[in-house]
């Protein structure tokens, strides 16, 4: 990444763009709310929503929707327009960032192909369930959030899990459970995570419509060839953690370099944290270590949907040692990305994986930045991970940095995934997968020695009460 293509992104945002965000806005003060109140502010600010979609398809049944929830009738299949609603706009603001991103970098993407959905006549009991606590929570508001409501979840999350399509769904309503009763009475907070909540919520209704699991799940194509690390993000809540890796994929074929990401997951509970993580993962070996080893890895037959290779570690194999950041420096530029899935497209899930070196850091009143020929970036040192290595001092010594391009609170942040550092004056390469097979510093790891294995310790209890 040069200097010039940091300007490209900073110069200005898309057209459009302020007064969608404020569109969203005024939607998530409706909700906050409730629907069961539709009061003069909120009912214009419905009425926007409704404008803005006036020319696409969803016009009509977005409008009907609209003036349905307006004169009080808060429906689940309203609610479900009203959710897909808010979701198209923030989708066409990532479609604007995401361009934005491409012109400036140079990066060539394949277009999404989409799938028909397979909707069958019969309605999941699971599904009908989350649909009707979601369907409650809006007409309700997060401001009428109670311990009552928030209990109604447990019935339709354990629904949900026992339904292997629907893990995922399952994990995501747990979570924003999880977060409303740590919140209840949600009354008297000065201040409600209204966009964050309503994103949750949202995802979580459009997941809960007939058909929509086969979507996420479904697979273009199965792959072969050398996968090549490049940086792993940590998604981390108190119910579950996700490692995401980002990824060049050299086709077995011979065929050009393409842009992937994988994950893995788990569930887990809130004193599972730092590098006890990596132990939430024991059936994913390969992965692991090829992550704190660095090296590439074979993969044979992998299933594949856009850019998301689904892993299984016993189709991979441990390749020869790589250097991330040579494979970035030769391999990036002309990787072919690949457009994200429909139900991804938010601004906030934008992560693209950027090189850049030979730049400053420098300490602002706003954190720290990336200089490089003039122009800045600001650097989201909050988003490192507490189960890596890196740490903000790390990449203030930096000179060279993969990691990966977002859109956070109106502006491109660059978050750090592996960097080359000046340690005793010399450069040491660090990332934040080295601890996925153990810690390699001595005094974490005592620390991490003295504060036990939470893992192993929760284990062996829920093997004893299922013992009984």
């Amino acid at each position: 990444m040069r200097g010039t293509q940091i300007a490209a992104l900073t110069a200005g945002h898309p057209a459009g763009l302020t007064d969608a965000l404020n569109l969203v806005a005024g939607v998530d003060a409706a909700l906050t709310r409730g629907l069961a109140r539709v009061g003069e502010e909120d009912a214009t600010a419905l009425a926007g929503l409704a404008g803005a979609l006036a020319t696409t398809p969803l016009a009509n049944l977005v409008a009907e929707a609209v003036d349905k929830i307006i004169s009080g009738s808060g429906t689940q299949e309203y609610v479900a327009a009203l959710a897909g609603a808010r979701s198209a706009v923030l989708g066409a603001v990532h479609d604007a960032l995401l361009g934005q991103v491409d012109v400036a970098l140079g990066r060539s993407r394949a277009p999404w192909a989409p799938v028909p959905a397979d909707v069958s006549g019969e309605v999941s009991p699971a599904l009908a369930g989350v649909r009707a606590w979601l369907s409650e929570v809006a007409v309700t508001g997060w401001r009428g959030v109670d311990h009552e409501l928030v209990a109604g979840a447990g019935s339709a999350v354990e629904a949900a899990l026992a339904v292997p399509e629907l893990r995922r769904l399952a994990v995501l309503l747990d979570g924003l459970a999880a977060e409303l009763r740590a919140c209840v009475p949600v009354a008297v907070m000065s201040q409600v995570p209204q966009h964050r909540w309503v994103d949750l919520w949202s995802r979580g209704v459009l997941l809960a419509q007939d058909g929509a699991v086969d979507a996420p799940l479904g697979v273009d194509e199965r792959v072969s060839g050398r996968l090549l690390p490049l940086a792993v993000d940590v998604h981390e809540h108190d119910t579950a953690v996700q490692i995401q890796v980002h990824a060049l994929l050299e086709p077995a074929d011979g065929g050009s370099p393409r842009l992937v990401r994988t994950a893995v997951g788990a569930a887990k509970v809130d004193s599972i944290v730092g590098p006890a993580l990596w132990r939430l993962l024991p059936a994913q070996p390969v992965l692991l270590a090829a992550l704190a080893q660095r090296r590439g890895v074979v993969v044979a037959d992998v299933p594949m949907r856009g850019a998301d290779v689904h892993w299984h570690d016993d189709r991979a194999q441990l390749d020869e040692p790589v250097d991330p950041f040579a494979a970035a420096r030769v391999l990036l530029p002309d990787a072919l990305a690949a457009a994200p899935h429909p139900l991804d497209r938010h601004p906030a899930g934008i992560a693209e994986p950027v090189l850049i070196e030979g730049y400053a850091v420098s300490d602002q009143e706003g954190g720290l930045t990336v200089e490089l020929d003039g122009h800045r970036i600001a650097v989201a040192v909050d988003r490192l991970p507490s189960c890596g290595p890196l740490t903000p001092e790390l990449v203030a010594a930096s000179s060279a940095c993969l990691g990966l391009l977002r859109w956070d609170a109106g502006r491109w942040l660059l978050q750090p995934a592996a960097v080359q550092a000046t340690v005793k004056r010399k450069v040491v390469p660090v990332h934040t997968g080295d601890w996925a097979c153990g810690v390699t510093d001595a005094k974490v790891a005592k620390a991490d020695a003295k504060a036990g294995d939470a893992v192993t310790v929760l284990r062996e209890r829920a093997g004893r009460l299922l013992r009984r």
